[in-house]
């Protein structure tokens, strides 16, 4: 018998345009609908990081939390795209993970606290289609 286990969930900022499009990519490439996610601005995405260490009013907050582990930075990004599960994506999380984390966490780092400059934001969060508001948390 399984036990039934919670999806994994993406919490993203849901005024950043880069952010938006990631989740985009993901909603089109995640042909499993295994992720779901949360915007920081909603309570659950707010209190998943709250719950993970994270402070949901930093630019820097990007979670994956998956099988009752967190991921963050880089890491979160190699898991996401490993498990899109298609050989492609698979190879560019390879590809990432051969990156030393010294170098690609602060390259992460710098693009999230200048996300919004380089990328630009929206004055609302991202909204799914009425098919994909399933996957997202209130």
């Amino acid at each position: 018998m399984k036990l039934e286990t919670n999806p994994p969930v993406i919490v993203f900022d849901g005024i950043c345009l880069l952010c938006s499009r990631w989740v985009r990519f993901l909603l089109k490439h995640d042909h499993a609908e295994r992720y779901h996610f949360a915007s920081m601005q909603s309570e659950k995405g707010r209190a998943l990081l709250l719950t993970h260490g994270l402070d949901p009013d930093s630019p820097l907050s990007f979670l994956l939390v998956e099988d009752g582990h967190d991921y963050t930075d880089t890491r979160a990004i190699v898991k996401i795209l490993h498990g899109l599960g298609q050989r492609r994506w698979r190879w560019l999380g390879h590809g990432l993970r051969l990156v030393p984390r010294w170098l690609s966490d602060p390259a992460y780092r710098f693009v999230a606290r200048h996300r919004y400059r380089i990328f630009g934001q929206s004055r609302r969060c991202f909204l799914p289609t009425p098919e994909q508001r399933a996957r997202f948390s209130p």
